[in-house]
């Protein structure tokens, strides 16, 4: 079989041929004669990859266009914590191990399970005022379409039947989105530069719960742009005002002067689901 009628008439076909030929288990050897659009090897060049962060940018967009998600809270929080469910059955499988490396680590999930179940009421709370609403008024949970506290989120809007965005990232660790993103609006991202502009392009607010590296470095760049008014101004909430204050002592900038005091306005404390919600609804007048 070869692969070379690849450049037929239609673009359908054009991958169609190319499937057929991938699905025969044919090596697919480098072909001038393919379609470029058409050619997996040709559009992973180094090259090619402003073509790579056009089509990352354009399909999500497009895609949550085609279904009316033009407003969107993003939640971002760790992927590590579990429901309480979940964690208290880590911890039983942990102590009947004996193993005490594993002990603490399940302890720690089942004493932050909270977290998840707060966000997870959140994201109810967002669906259920957005169901009734009309298309134009209505609001999105959107997250990173991982599991933790990005799972809680998804699946809060998922009980209130109503649906919500996951922008996930191709990661070693993370193999596919969580099960509570509506299947047409899951998306997968390679660039996380990307990914991060696709949160604010249509985000309303943020609400970040405890987290890592991955949700600093989130939540820092919202603030940044924010901050310097390349994105506009939005309610940016910190979930968990003890973990934030532990974790970060913002007083410091003030007070060595690498931001102006009036900057620690750009975001709002909340320590449960329903204040979060009112500090959104406040600040948009819902």
């Amino acid at each position: 079989m070869s692969s070379r009628n690849i450049h037929d008439q239609k673009l359908a076909d054009a991958w169609a041929t190319l499937k057929a030929h991938s699905d025969a288990g044919l090596p697919l050897d480098s072909d001038a004669s393919r379609l470029a659009f058409a050619d997996p090897e040709f559009l992973l060049r180094r090259e090619t990859r402003g073509i790579r962060f056009q089509l990352e940018l354009l399909k999500p967009d497009l895609e949550q266009q085609a279904h009316g998600i033009e407003n969107t809270i993003v939640v971002f929080g760790s992927a590590r914590f579990r429901s309480e469910d979940e964690a208290q059955a880590l911890v039983q499988a942990a102590e009947a191990g004996g193993d005490a490396a594993v002990i603490r680590r399940a302890r720690a999930l089942a004493r932050n399970a909270h977290w998840y179940e707060k966000a997870r009421a959140f994201g109810k709370l967002v669906a259920q005022y957005s169901v009734p609403k009309a298309p134009r008024d209505k609001l999105f949970i959107c997250t990173g379409g991982g599991p933790g506290i990005m799972q809680a989120a998804n699946r809060g809007a998922h009980e209130a039947n109503g649906i919500s965005v996951g922008l996930s990232i191709a990661l070693p660790m993370e193999e596919a989105a969580n099960p509570y993103v509506t299947p047409d609006l899951s998306f997968k991202f390679h660039y996380f530069a990307l990914r991060k502009m696709h949160f604010m392009m249509r985000a309303k607010a943020l609400v970040a719960f405890p987290g890592g590296f991955g949700t600093l470095d989130e939540l820092f760049e919202v603030i940044t742009l924010v901050q310097t008014r390349k994105a506009k101004q939005v309610p940016i909430v910190l979930f968990g005002s003890d973990y934030w204050k532990r974790l970060i002592n913002f007083d410091v900038l003030i007070e060595e002067g690498v931001i102006s005091p009036q900057d620690l306005d750009l975001f709002q404390y909340a320590d449960e689901p329903q204040a979060a919600w009112d500090v959104i609804r406040s600040f948009y007048g819902l």
